[in-house]
């Protein structure tokens, strides 16, 4: 018995809009991908100021935010993967933005 295994070509980002409810990314091979931005939790609870900045990471196989600590990955938007990050891990840092906003310790 023999199987065949496809090795997928996953294209590069080249650009990334979000929107008030929506993460859109231009890929190299043409399409957009668009996703709920409530995948992303943290990319929601952002600012424009922050959301918009955003660099490509890995020749264009991911996007990070700096500001807010996000990472996301061409593949898992392309395979439909929201965040993966835990509840307790996006309440405490949830909590530290709360903090450095108003300037209260957690």
């Amino acid at each position: 018995m023999t199987s065949l295994a496809v090795e997928l070509e996953i294209p590069s980002a080249e650009h990334v809009i979000v929107t008030d409810d929506t993460l859109s990314v231009d890929l190299s091979d043409g399409r957009t991908i668009s996703v709920p931005l409530a995948w992303y939790p943290r990319l929601s609870h952002a600012e424009q100021k922050e959301s918009n900045n955003w660099e490509l990471i890995g020749r264009g196989h991911g996007i990070h935010w700096n500001d807010i600590d996000e990472d996301i990955s061409v593949e898992g938007l392309i395979s439909g993967k929201p965040s993966g990050e835990s509840q307790s891990s996006f309440k405490k840092w949830l909590e530290a933005r709360e903090s450095r906003i108003t300037g209260r310790p957690t």
